[in-house]
Parts: C-alpha cells; structure tokens; sequence
C-alpha cells in the first residue's frame, strides 16, 4: 500500500494536459530519449525560469513523475518551485510553446520569461539602485 501512496503523491508534483503529454510523447519519440527533465535556473527579471532538457536517465536526486504515460524528472532545486503545478502545450498561429500554471508562483516578469515563488527567489533580481 505505501507503493500505491508513493507513486500517487509523485503524480502530484506536475500534472500534464493531455496536449502537453502528447507533445512530449512525440518529442521524446522523436529523438529517443526516455525522460524529458524539468528544472529552473536563476534568470530574467523576477529570479527564476524553467528549463527543459531530454535526458537519458535518471539522476541520484531527480524525482520520477509519470503522467498520461509520459516520465518526467523534476531536478531536485526545482522540486520546491514546481509542486501543484499544471504543464500544459499551445500551439497557435503566433507560437509553440509549454506553459507551467505554477500555484507557488508570486509574480511574473511581463515577457513570462521568469516567475518567483518566494521573497529569497526575488533575492536572484539585479539590483537596479
């Protein structure tokens, strides 16, 4: 039982859309790769940016989440600024792109470059004085 409640609590870290999990299935397949791993960096105006990589395993520390039949690694200094969060695909005439609805999220920078989840992710920000 404390498998099932395991891998239903890490189900909850990211979700996927179906069109999000549809366009990874097909990025993966396209290049063979098994993972595709999420992590942030410090970047842009408000601290933080999400990065996207393939990835052919899976480190020590990475956290496994499986959803709609895709894996996803979260890396471990992204695992606090990412839970609860919703990744979803939209391809319109302007653009291609994944877009993370992240409930910890404070502020957004307005190009959506960058996002902060706490007043220390702020502490990453030039200052501009």
């Amino acid at each position: 039982m404390a498998n099932k409640v395991s891998s239903a609590a890490r189900r909850q870290i990211i979700s996927l859309t179906e069109s999000a999990a549809e366009r990874i299935r097909h990025l993966l397949e396209k290049r063979q790769r098994p993972f595709l791993k999420l992590g942030v960096k410090s970047r842009g105006c408000n601290g933080l940016s999400y990065t996207l990589n393939y990835a052919d395993e899976k480190g020590k520390f990475d956290e496994l989440v499986e959803d709609k039949g895709v894996k996803i690694l979260i890396e471990p200094k992204a695992l606090m600024h990412v839970i609860g969060t919703e990744m979803d695909f939209i391809d319109d005439k302007l653009k291609s792109e994944f877009i993370f609805i992240n409930p910890n999220s404070k502020g957004e920078c307005g190009c959506g470059e960058s996002f902060m989840t706490t007043s220390k992710s702020a502490a990453g920000k030039r200052d501009n004085t």
